[in-house]
């Protein structure tokens, strides 16, 4: 699991590859993601928008923004969690993800929390030695 901590609002991620919705011989390779949104804080918040990283195994970076997370814009009180899975395709056999959330609180300010770095490893991108 990989976590981040921003303004007591804590995202934890938990990555799975899914082989039966990939092929390595069609460089097809797919996996979830879970994700935990805990607030810690003392007054509610909510998601506005997504910012996501993807990089390949080649380096390649895609961005990704967009409004809320799988079509909404949950909001968070004290002490609540908001948990969501989604998915990414690469057609590398691994990769890493990042990003933020961009939250709103209840007196109206936006600001960014951090969505950790994680890593998108398959069967087939891993080495081994001989």
């Amino acid at each position: 699991m990989y976590r981040a901590v921003t303004r007591k609002i804590e995202v934890t991620v938990e990555p799975e590859f899914l082989p039966e919705r990939s092929s390595a011989e069609k460089r097809q390779f797919f996996w979830a993601y879970s994700v935990v949104i805990v607030n810690e804080g003392t007054e509610a918040v909510q998601l506005k928008t997504r910012h996501w990283i993807i990089t390949d195994g080649f380096g390649q970076k895609q961005e990704v923004r967009g409004e809320g997370v799988v079509g909404e814009q949950p909001v968070i009180a004290p002490g609540e969690r908001y948990e969501y899975t989604s998915g990414v395709p690469l057609t590398t056999s691994s990769g890493f993800m990042s990003g933020s959330y961009q939250m709103m609180s209840d007196n109206g300010e936006r600001f960014e929390i951090a969505i950790p770095l994680f890593s998108l490893d398959s069967p087939d991108g891993k080495r081994t030695l001989n």
